[in-house]
């Protein structure tokens, strides 16, 4: 299993980035996929979520209405568009999938939102 994130940077407050998730090394349109971010000096916490057929998707209060999660099976990526950032989205995102009892972890990509 190989999760690459890529997508991030250096945003405005009020600005907008998409991160990217390539998976390969699974069958990836069986598995729900999930965007975790992990903050500097705090725990890893789960952001998103999107069931296997894209038909549902969960998101963690705090970005509710401003991030989107998505998912195209043809390209095995899944997507997470990031609105209206604010500077306490700052932190490292990480895409993950959980296969049985193993879960899979990218390398993260580095999100800051500063002016």
């Amino acid at each position: 299993v190989r999760l690459v994130e890529s997508g991030g940077g250096l945003v405005q407050p009020g600005g907008s980035l998409r991160l990217s998730c390539a998976a390969s090394g699974f069958t990836f349109s069986s598995y729900a996929m999930n965007w975790y971010r992990q903050a500097p000096g705090k725990g890893r916490e789960l952001v998103a979520s999107i069931s296997s057929t894209g038909g549902s998707t969960n998101y963690v209060d705090s970005v509710k209405g401003r991030f989107t999660i998505s998912r195209d099976d043809a390209e095995n990526t899944v997507y997470l568009q990031m609105n209206s950032l604010v500077p306490e989205d700052t932190a490292v995102y990480y895409c993950n999938v959980v296969r049985g009892i193993r879960s899979h972890w990218g390398r993260g990509t580095q999100v800051t939102v500063s002016s």
